[in-house]
């Protein structure tokens, strides 16, 4: 497996994070009672609101192994980054990890960026460029996901990244471990899954 990693311990943010210009977005109110099939397709529901591993999913999907290219690991300090609100659940100083989910054979399918106690990332990503699912999954460390936020919007780097035209769709959780909050992921899914999920939404006649 290979990954391209960016270190830095500059605290002045040398990258950005990727995230959507929302056209619409829900909280915990919205993902607890579900969206209307004309807005989010029952199959896109399962993969967004789903409390399952996305990692898992598109493997599932797809019949490919699911590996990641590390685009930034950047210590950020206090700074919330332009994160949701919950970066603050996570203790600082933070690190901020971005990575494109792509099948063995190179399709993106999607973009991740996951916030971090500094101090404790490498106890739970010993490997780096594995999936955060399959490096947890390896020290067998019990996980809620914690599902808060969902988005549909637009990002012109996403465009170029995944090479497909938005606008995309998205979300924000946090990972508990042991009743403490472990991370905060910010995860945006390609509009290629469409080939396994079929459309995003069902028009008023499905």
């Amino acid at each position: 497996m290979t990954s391209t990693v960016t270190p830095t311990n500059n605290l002045t943010l040398p990258s950005a994070w990727y995230r959507l210009n929302p056209i619409w977005q829900g909280g915990e109110e919205v993902i607890q009672q579900s969206l209307p099939h004309t807005q989010l397709a029952p199959a896109w529901q399962l993969l967004l609101l789903g409390d399952g591993s996305p990692t898992r999913h598109l493997q599932l999907l797809t019949g490919e192994p699911i590996e990641v290219d590390v685009i930034d690991m950047s210590l950020i300090g206090s700074n919330l980054d332009g994160a949701p609100d919950l970066i603050q659940a996570v203790a600082g100083p933070r690190l901020r990890r971005q990575v494109w989910l792509r099948t063995a054979s190179g399709q993106r399918l999607g973009y991740a960026t996951s916030w971090w106690e500094a101090s404790h990332v490498d106890e739970y990503l010993q490997n780096r460029s594995l999936p955060i699912w399959a490096s947890l999954a390896r020290i067998r460390t019990e996980l809620y996901r914690d599902i808060r936020g969902i988005y549909y919007g637009d990002s012109p780097a996403l465009e170029a990244g995944f090479n497909q035209p938005g606008p995309f769709w998205g979300r924000h959780y946090l990972f508990w471990h042991h009743g403490q909050p472990l991370t905060l992921i910010y995860e945006v899914f390609s509009p290629y899954l469409t080939k396994y999920l079929g459309a995003t939404h069902l028009s008023a006649d499905d």
